[in-house]
């Protein structure tokens, strides 16, 4: 029978735990560090900043070589924009794991102990004139909250009392209770909606983070393409402006020699030599400009960190001039693969999907807090009567006598607390419907944003297409002016005036045709970009959020 009887009381006590730890453990889970190692890693990893990486696989003859591809590829590993977004993604994990506490189990254990010498005063205290007590209490919980509401919880409490005293049947006493409590919402907070619902609400945030993480790559990568082919417009525009320098010295030095031959009146050399100056400031300028575009494109790379890669020379191996068939597409079709795709449209919708969890949620706390309550308590004591005396026994007969349910106690109650103004929840209802009626119209608005930006993208691809072709036109007449005004002057036709004048006609020419080749460029990008096919067309993919 005693076998028999602790095998039972083993039952019992793994009855009365088992569940609420039941209900926090996850299918296959694998044991862990201990918790404080776990945090120091985890804060270690969060709070160093990682170094510039990938920028000596691309350095060729000491100059950083980079096509357009390389320089996206570097941004999403360097960008410091990039990193500093991708903090609200963990951000955002915080919150859910936050929403997951009110069921974490709780586990309770205390030991208090009293040792008490006092005189005697009476002879009710037992005839010693010293009484001496000791008295000990320790208590052992485990409190959970379920999904549903239900609040379990399981105490065991055992005293100890030891005294000299001749009133008391037998020293030491040992008192000992098993208390299983269980509370049940019935209408406010009842049910696994109600409780969950922070949950799932933390769940749509961590999904909006995300999508607001991989529409500001989306924003991040064009500014980076915009600042790539900045660079190669910048230079292009210098080695125009090199070339118009080059040309004007040529006709300068022609003028030279007229006037040292007396073929020129003295002062005509001056237009020339004028051209001259004005052409060299225009060089230096281009010159500068270079600097402070590769300056910003260094900034977009993360190129700048790191000294070493800094100083750097870039090599950018893109070339304006568009290979291949020019890109086109209809504004109802980008107008639909934007809101099918576009990052922002299902940030919205994850926002929207936790204001129809909040108004349900708000509707609840209007309910009245009615809540069912049982407990049951067992307890034992180390004695038993034998023939009709009291026989002291020891700890482990008040276990034993615990467990044989033979003193139960049996407590159940029903709660209702109904307020007749329940302004606090009122005003969170209104609150959660107002929210829910702003992202509506927040909603709308983005929408009318995205049209409105994906139409312009699109005549703005038209229109660079158009003013390529007739920027190639442009260029073929301005050559052709230039060769007829240089054959006439050679002739003595003209004066170097018309010839300087069609130099800078072509140098126009020729940076006008640039301008409109990196525009195509620059206007596919924003086409991509705004129908949301800028990151798949780099093979770019923001990897979907796991918990």
């Amino acid at each position: 029978m005693g076998f028999v009887r602790r095998r039972l009381i083993c039952f019992v006590v793994l009855l009365a735990f088992a569940p609420p730890l039941l209900a926090q453990i996850e299918p296959h889970a694998t044991p862990s560090a201990p918790a404080a190692f776990q945090f120091e890693q985890y804060a270690r990893k969060r709070q160093t900043p990682q170094p510039p990486t990938g920028f000596l696989d691309h350095v060729v003859d000491g100059k950083l070589t980079l096509s357009l591809d390389d320089a996206v590829r570097l941004a999403l590993a360097n960008n410091t924009d990039i990193r500093v977004d991708e903090e609200q993604v963990e951000t955002a994990k915080d919150a859910l794991e936050r929403a997951l506490g009110p069921f974490d189990p709780n586990f309770l254990a205390s030991f208090d102990s009293t040792r008490q010498h006092e005189n005697a005063y009476s002879q009710l205290l037992g005839g010693p004139p010293v009484l001496n007590s000791l008295n000990q209490t320790a208590q052992v919980g485990l409190t959970q909250t379920l999904e549903t509401g239900t609040v379990f919880q399981a105490t065991f409490d055992s005293f100890k009392s030891t005294s000299n005293s001749g009133f008391y049947f037998f020293s030491p006493a040992f008192f000992t209770t098993l208390e299983f409590d269980l509370t049940q919402p019935l209408l406010k907070g009842r049910g696994l909606f109600v409780n969950r619902a922070p949950i799932v609400v933390a769940q749509r945030g961590l999904a909006q983070s995300r999508s607001t993480f991989e529409a500001k790559v989306n924003d991040i990568l064009l500014q980076l393409i915009t600042d790539y082919w900045n660079v190669i417009q910048a230079r292009e525009n210098l080695t125009v402006q090199r070339e118009s320098l080059d040309e004007a010295q040529k006709s300068y030095g022609h003028d030279k020699r007229a006037l040292e031959l007396g073929a020129l009146p003295p002062l005509d050399i001056y237009r020339s030599e004028s051209q001259v100056a004005s052409r060299r400031v225009s060089v230096i300028q281009a010159e500068y400009f270079v600097k402070q575009m590769e300056d910003q494109l260094r900034r977009d790379l993360g190129a700048d960190i790191d000294p070493n890669i800094r100083a750097l020379d870039l090599n950018l191996t893109e070339k304006p001039d568009p290979a291949g068939i020019l890109m086109s597409i209809d504004i109802p079709t980008a107008l639909q693969k934007a809101l099918d795709y576009r990052p922002e449209i299902e940030s919205m919708r994850q926002q929207l999907a936790a204001d129809d969890v909040n108004v349900k949620l708000a509707h609840n706390g209007l309910e009245p807090d009615l809540s069912l309550a049982g407990r049951y308590v067992t307890s034992g004591l180390n004695t038993s009567i034998v023939n009709g005396n009291f026989a002291a026994g020891t700890y482990g007969s008040a276990i034993s006598q615990m467990f044989g349910f033979g003193y139960p106690t049996y407590d159940f109650s029903v709660t209702l607390k109904y307020p007749f103004r329940n302004h606090q929840a009122q005003a969170a209802m209104g609150d959660a419907l107002a929210s829910k009626r702003a992202d509506l119209y927040s909603d709308r608005l983005l929408q009318e944003q995205i049209t409105l930006s994906v139409t312009n993208a699109v005549h703005a691809l038209e229109q660079a297409k158009l003013s390529m072709e007739a920027a190639k036109v442009a260029l073929d007449l301005a050559q052709k002016t230039l060769q007829a005004e240089q054959h006439k002057y050679e002739l003595g036709a003209e004066t170097v005036f018309f010839v300087l004048e069609a130099q800078t006609e072509l140098t126009q020419a020729e940076e006008a045709l640039v301008q409109a080749q990196v525009n195509y460029q620059l206007a596919t990008a924003q086409v991509d970009h705004d129908t949301g096919d800028l990151l798949t067309s780099y093979q770019v993919q923001i990897q979907h959020l796991s918990y």
